[in-house]
């Protein structure tokens, strides 16, 4: 027997079985064999907040050293005599290692746990980066041996925020999901802002190769202190038995995944999720170059800082006001809704004054408002996914980001086009609001926040085969 609980203030969407009439391991997405966590699996509110501090600082980390190459490239141009294509090429080959791991990251940390997957990769990324002047230095064609320590670093960092989304799901309650992945979220902006200064200025004094070194170190100890204090030092360990195969449970997944696919509020995420990824990696690889162009004396400290520093509260609050939201009774369909009219709608709007003339200051203004929005996304889509579909959270969070993500490069690809064939930032910033508006009215009318990885009409059997 099933009790479906919702719209109450303590309530969850999810579904909570009898205890006398459970039996755990058949409940769930096919092809995720840990037990479905109930209310005694979730973090208690301090452990809770203990783990959302670390796992901002993991953020901050990972984005350190995601972005210590960028940093670094002209000197690391100058040192082995690179063109700006081959420059381009070493940075690029991140992105193609990033987009193959986000599935699979996802999948591995719905069967096993998302935190033996966070702690696996940041040890591996963060011996990459400290590895990777060494490796500079070692190899006779320096250019092949970047190239594939940023292809290898995208790889192991692309399973990081499908890991995130799948341990949230198993561990968080649903009204205080938002305070942890927009306080998490944020880390990225911070991370950015750290290694933007602190990074500069190692970079000046010391050289590029103390930017890898201190990022990956910092990076590994921070595993190791959550290996350490948080888990007890047990662990990580991930059997085959435990990824799970098999060909009968083959099958159940893929007919799992063809209905979850088919899903009207499943498809919105994903397209929602692809319209603002895209909107996303195109404002942040293009301003910069829009503010040179357009205020050639402009201080580049102040439109590459402020933004950020706008981001990062705004993030906060948003987790906050989602929480609150549904912790007063709200509906979590709507919040979510909200959430993604702000991220989405009410940021169009700054957007478009960017179409115009205007001074710098205002500029400066509007971009800052357009990227602090931007971040309600955390408190909507990215954490629909966890609404929609709990089980596997993790699998299909992964593959709503490496769409966002393969539509973000050939989105930006296009952007430049449309800047060089009309002569006009207006045309970029009139593309960024109509895939926004897009994205948004594709969430508003078909997003839900019902679980949708469960048969309703098998909800009420002992169990639950997919």
């Amino acid at each position: 027997m099933a009790v479906i609980q919702k719209h109450g203030k303590n309530s969850s969407p999810d579904l909570a079985f009898h205890k006398e009439n459970l039996q755990p391991d058949n409940i769930g997405a096919p092809g995720c064999h840990k037990k479905w966590p109930d209310a005694h699996s979730n973090w208690p509110r301090p452990v809770a907040r203990i783990w959302t501090v670390v796992l901002l600082l993991g953020t901050c980390l990972l984005y350190c050293a995601r972005v210590a190459m960028p940093i670094c490239a002209v000197s690391m141009a100058e040192k082995f005599n690179w063109t700006k294509r081959e420059s381009g090429m070493v940075l690029g080959s991140f992105f193609w290692g990033y987009c193959f791991t986000q599935v699979f990251g996802g999948y591995v940390s719905d069967r096993v746990g998302g935190e033996k997957v966070l702690l696996l990769s940041a040890a591996a990324w963060g011996s990459m980066t400290a590895f990777t002047p060494i490796l500079g230095h070692l190899c006779s064609q320096p250019i092949f041996s970047m190239t594939l320590a940023r292809f290898l670093m995208g790889l192991l960092q692309g399973v990081h925020y499908p890991s995130l989304a799948s341990l949230c799901s198993q561990k968080v309650v649903e009204s205080e999901r938002g305070f942890l992945m927009s306080t998490v979220g944020s880390g990225s902006y911070l991370g950015t802002l750290v290694i933007g200064g602190v990074g500069s200025l190692m970079l000046d004094l010391y050289g590029w190769e103390s930017v890898f070194y201190v990022s990956g170190l910092l990076s590994v100890l921070w595993a190791y202190c959550m290996w350490k204090y948080l888990l007890n030092g047990e662990g990580p360990i991930i059997s085959l038995e435990s990824l799970g195969n098999g060909g009968t449970q083959s099958k159940r997944s893929k007919r799992h995944w063809g209905r979850l696919l088919k899903q009207p509020a499943v498809c919105a995420v994903i397209v929602t999720h692809l319209c603002t990824a895209s909107t996303f990696f195109t404002l942040l690889s293009w301003l910069p170059t829009f503010f040179k162009d357009t205020f050639p004396d402009a201080k580049g400290w102040v439109f590459n800082v402020i933004p950020w520093l706008v981001a990062i509260p705004s993030s906060l609050f948003s987790g906050c006001l989602s929480d609150h939201l549904i912790c007063q009774g709200f509906d979590t369909t709507s919040v979510r809704k909200l959430m993604q009219f702000f991220s989405m709608g009410v940021s169009s709007v700054f957007t478009v004054l960017l179409c115009g003339n205007t001074t710098f200051p205002w500029a400066v203004a509007f971009v800052s408002a357009t990227m602090g929005l931007t971040t309600f996304s955390h408190s909507g889509v990215s954490l629909n996914v966890q609404d929609l579909a709990p089980s596997c959270a993790g699998a299909l969070f992964g593959i709503m980001n490496t769409c966002g993500a393969f539509s973000g490069v050939l989105m930006v690809y296009f952007s430049g086009y449309l800047i060089e064939a009309t002569g006009s930032w207006g045309s970029m910033f009139a593309l960024i609001t109509t895939v926004n508006l897009m994205g948004l009215f594709t969430f508003l009318a078909f997003a839900e926040a019902r679980r949708v990885d469960i048969e309703s009409s098998r909800v009420r059997h002992n169990s639950i085969h997919i």
